[in-house]
């Protein structure tokens, strides 16, 4: 055993703490007591006065903590941590038309980001071409429209995609949106084992959070697996799924359900790969995670901890596999966009700086810092300049990066850190108790959980038990504006032409048969991610494939909506 402390020290430390209360700390209370009745964590999770290794009695160095690089990874997934690479700094972005979008990648690249992060408009998220009517007023406002491999073509134009890794947020048409990269890539004359990035395809929290999906959780899940089963053999560094609580949190969960629930659905695509046939060793190393930065920072660094120890165990002691490379949690992070606010967004900057360092210290592989105009628009040139600055800033500045997990071995820390454990493993034993998460999520158990996480913290700041700045306290009646970016109607017009001008030029002949093979393999069971890169080769648009899919799968409903 490898304990901190032995009985004896445990005792000695207890016996002194209660004097210290007796003879210091009451006679301090009794001139002047403690500014709050309560303090607790953003999520409400009660913080105590202070903490001594008395209470991580059972703390097993080795077991428990032990080196970064090594198994349970709680203080770091690489033996090297920052000091042998920085985290990727990959800032979200996308809007507009392709072109538009080239260009902001391009400029973002000359500031030193590096690595790119695909924001798609809502139509695409939704399965739709530009020119369909429920697309009307959307195009380009939330995001890049992309209709066709012509845009993706357009999107990544100057970009070698050998020397940078992309990330794409789609859930429903992920495999499509791939499909796209991959073939764009053989243009520029790279393989698709050359290529690196990851995508979303995380549905199951949109049935949870999100709620941007389109087809039903089962065939939803068979889409996944099928995309798990060619990426293993043709894209193998690409991670095939970034499982997501960051959607969960913005959702209005707390701390310990992002983190349970997050890992419960990265539980059931284990799960489902192994149903299909894989094996667990061959496909899990590619699997990575999206969390949030929330405000609250030490709270945050103890999530990232936990969730790293946890996911260790899981894979290890659960799914028996055998390669370290599988017991890894390697996750991105994005600052939260839920605690921006449009009262005095300068004070945005502030928020991101603190969340981004959270992310950092709780030794993130990636990250996002949002710019202090995105609750009211996309960012601004000006702004998001601000925020890869603030990346920067951290890394060059600040020395966090020059030490591992700097954090450990803090009482407070190793102590927040085992409850956050403790409280995600009881969510993951109900969800077990359920059926797993699909079935949960059929019973609405993880959506009842964040809405009344939400309604009780909103209630907290109605009654000013939690505080933001600008919004419930410090107001101010009269605040200078900031410029935010407008997207021209005339951006529409253009795209919408652009994808009638493709259908025209097209073999479209040989479009409709790529569409009859799709069809095929929903109905029959062949390989859909097969179908999609030769369907995206002929220029099938989005619309067109997810619409033959609509028409196999059906449409989800919330049962939540009925």
């Amino acid at each position: 055993m490898s304990r901190l402390f032995d009985a004896d020290a445990l005792q000695e430390i207890i016996a002194s703490r209660e004097q210290w209360t007796r003879e210091e700390l009451e006679r301090v209370l009794a001139r002047a007591p403690e500014r709050l009745p309560r303090f607790s964590t953003i999520s409400d999770l009660e913080i105590p006065r202070l903490r001594t290794p008395a209470n991580t009695p059972d703390l097993d160095y080795l077991r428990d903590l032990g080196l970064p690089g090594q198994y349970p990874y709680t203080r770091g997934v690489y033996p090297s941590m920052y000091r042998g690479r920085l985290w990727t700094m990959r800032q979200f972005a996308g809007f507009g038309t392709p072109a538009d979008t080239n260009r902001r990648y391009r400029y973002l690249l000359e500031q030193g980001q590096t690595g790119l992060s695909v924001a798609f408009h809502y139509p695409t998220l939704m399965g739709y071409d530009s020119d369909h009517p429920r697309s009307l007023g959307e195009v380009g406002r939330c995001g890049v429209a992309v209709d066709s491999l012509r845009d993706m073509e357009v999107i990544f134009d100057g970009i070698p995609l050998d020397q940078v890794t992309t990330s794409m947020t789609i859930n429903g048409p992920a495999g499509i949106l791939l499909a796209m990269y991959i073939v764009v890539a053989e243009k520029q004359g790279v393989s698709s084992d050359k290529i690196g990035g990851t995508i979303q395809n995380d549905i199951l929290k949109e049935y949870i959070a999100q709620k941007s999906w389109i087809f039903p959780p089962r065939p939803s899940m068979r889409i996944i697996t099928d995309i798990l089963a060619y990426c293993t053999e043709h894209v193998p560094r690409w991670n095939t799924i970034s499982i997501s609580g960051y959607h969960i949190r913005e959702a209005g969960s707390t701390a310990v359900q992002e983190l349970a629930f997050t890992l419960a659905d990265g539980i059931g695509y284990v799960q489902a790969g192994i149903d299909a046939g894989l094996d667990v060793d061959a496909f899990a190393p590619r699997l990575s995670f999206f969390f949030n930065a929330h405000s609250d920072f030490f709270e945050e660094i103890a999530k990232y901890r936990a969730a790293r120890r946890l996911w260790a165990r899981v894979m290890k002691e659960r799914f028996g596999a055998s390669k370290p490379e599988s017991w890894k949690l390697r996750f991105h992070t994005q600052t939260a966009g839920c605690s921006l606010t449009a009262q005095q967004p300068v004070n945005n900057v502030v928020r991101t700086a603190l969340q981004a360092l959270g992310a950092v210290l709780g030794g993130t592989q990636s990250l996002h810092t949002n710019s202090m105009d995105e609750t009211l628009a996309l960012p601004t040139e000006e702004a998001v300049t601000v925020a890869l600055r603030t990346q920067q800033i951290i890394a060059e500045e600040s020395g966090v990066a020059h030490t591992i997990d700097p954090l450990g071995g803090s009482y407070f820390v190793e102590w927040l850190t085992d409850k956050m454990e403790a409280d995600a493993r009881r969510y993951l034993d109900k969800i077990d108790e359920l059926g797993g998460i699909i079935r949960a999520i059929e019973l609405g158990f993880p959506q009842k959980e964040i809405s009344d996480a939400a309604y009780h913290y909103q209630r907290q700041l109605e009654r000013q038990e939690k505080v933001v700045v600008g919004v419930n306290k410090y107001v101010m009646e009269e605040e200078l504006p900031i410029p935010i970016l407008k997207i021209d109607e005339e951006v529409e017009r253009r795209q919408v032409a652009a994808l009638q001008q493709l259908r025209q030029q097209r073999d479209n002949e040989e479009v409709k048969r790529q569409l009859r093979l799709v069809e095929e393999a929903a109905r029959d069971g062949g390989n859909l991610m097969e179908r999609f890169v030769d369907a995206v080769r002929v220029y099938c648009t989005l619309g067109e494939i997810i619409g033959v899919l609509r028409e196999v799968f059906g449409e989800y409903q919330d049962p939540a909506m009925l």
